[in-house]
């Protein structure tokens, strides 16, 4: 295997630094001049970047957008995920345009009958029969944790170190050597200690799994089936069974949180795997770019709330929102199921990412790195370690913020945008094969550089 010089490698990444911030002049412009921001950004994700600032945006629709500067981009990205269906697909751009225009209202506190298609959609989808709409994925994370307590009387949730489920308070815990627990670094204003709330285990670890269970007082394991955010981390054969096995044994429940995963298929991991969870989350893509959630309960987690006369799931029980299950995103919500996301596209989305996935393996091999490739679905990822992590903690360590931000400016200095959490690749269905190739073409060129 080829060992990365690094100071090549900072040379490289210095050099295309230089070029970012010479070709993008209106977006430095722009973000030296939003003083009154947080950040000088809408929302301080967006601070997560390569360059000295984000480029801004100008326009976006299918899979490529345009900055400011007038620079065009294949977008890999797709708004971590948000946008898996494409920017402003047309099904979508006209499913909006229709509610407004037939006045469908935006904030009506009122049920539309579109919710019940959703829902019955996202049941066929996922198996599990009652559904309930947020605006976000953590607040449908945040709702069924609350929901897994009151169901269940036991006061702790279970986690996989390094996972993700948003903001949630309680999600931010780690394992540490000797198998302890800590506050996940960098928490921001956190309630109280985290380990009050909450247990943790790594992802694949079925000893460890057990191990926290067995104390008896863990609500609901929450998981994404693969490890996304830290990093695509695919589960080992045994290990997702295991994991639903134990919980049940344990009497605690399973929540599937698909956010990210649902680039696995149309119902997800949860589907392409044969999940049985008690609770599904889902947020982001199913809305077409539209700002949406969703839990879903099985019919026995929700008949077990239902028939509690103390729980106050209408008014005051912290399980909703004023503008949750609002018209606007039940309409783009169905458009894009209806009309998107649908099983023949997933199966073109499938099989370009896979493209994508081989010809990264095939640059790997011929210039000998020591990396490897993770897939999940419409989604693939460099990872800078062979073997690939197995656990949250590995893929933490794995990580290499100079290899990052070289692919991640390489690229978008020759027209292509990736996650800027990770170097991950996301396919929508407007994706073409000649954008695939040209991705291709490129990830070979820029590691060449790197062992010239």
């Amino acid at each position: 295997m080829t060992t990365i010089d690094r100071d090549r490698l900072a040379k490289l990444l210095d050099a295309e630094q230089r070029g970012y911030v010479q070709r993008h002049p209106a977006s430095e412009a722009a973000f030296r001049r939003a003083e009154h921001q947080f950040g000088r950004v809408p929302m301080t994700w967006m601070n997560k970047r390569a360059g000295n600032f984000p480029l801004f945006l100008a326009h976006a629709r299918g899979a490529r957008v345009r900055d400011i500067d007038g620079h065009e981009y294949t977008d890999f990205c797709l708004g971590d995920t948000g946008a898996m269906a494409g920017h402003a697909a047309p099904a979508v751009t006209e499913a909006i345009e229709r509610h407004l225009r037939d006045g469908g209202g935006l904030a009506a506190m009122m049920p539309t009958t579109d919710a019940e298609w959703v829902a019955a959609e996202l049941t066929a989808r996922f198996g599990v029969s009652q559904w309930s709409f947020s605006l976000t994925a953590t607040d449908a994370n945040r709702w069924a944790i609350r929901l897994a307590r009151a169901v269940t009387g036991r006061p702790k949730i279970l986690f996989h170190s390094y996972c993700y489920h948003g903001t949630v308070d309680e999600s931010l815990i780690v394992t540490t050597p000797g198998g302890g627990s800590a506050p996940r670094e960098g928490n921001v204003g956190a309630p109280t200690d985290v380990r009050l709330t909450s247990r943790v285990a790594e992802f694949n670890d079925v000893e460890g799994l057990a191990r926290e269970l067995a104390h008896g007082d863990v609500a609901a394991v929450i998981m994404e089936p693969a490890l996304t955010n830290i990093g695509i981390v695919l589960p080992e054969p045994g290990y997702l069974e295991a994991a639903s096995r134990l919980a049940r044994e344990h009497g605690a429940l399973l929540i599937n949180d698909e956010t990210h995963t649902f680039s696995a298929g149309p119902g997800g991991a949860t589907r392409a795997w044969g999940l049985d969870p008690d609770i599904v989350t889902l947020g982001k893509a199913i809305g077409g770019g539209v700002p949406i959630g969703a839990y879903g309960l099985s019919a026995d987690v929700a008949t077990r709330l239902q028939d509690r006369a103390d729980l106050d799931l209408v008014d005051m029980g912290g399980v909703g929102g004023t503008l949750a299950g609002n018209p606007l995103s039940i309409a783009a919500a169905r458009a894009t199921l209806e009309h998107v996301l649908t099983p023949a596209n997933f199966e073109s989305m499938h099989r370009r990412s896979a493209r994508i996935a081989a010809s990264v393996r095939a640059a790997i091999e011929q210039h000998r790195l020591p990396w490897t490739v993770s897939e999940l679905g419409a989604r693939s990822e460099v990872r800078f370690r062979d073997p690939a992590p197995r656990t949250g903690t590995e893929s933490h360590l794995a990580q290499d913020d100079q290899l990052d931000d070289y692919l991640h400016l390489f690229m978008a200095n020759r027209g292509i945008l990736l996650t800027p959490f990770h170097n991950m690749t996301l396919v929508c269905p407007e994706t073409t094969d000649e954008q695939v190739a040209e991705y291709s073409e490129l990830f070979d060129a820029a590691a060449a550089n790197l062992v010239a």
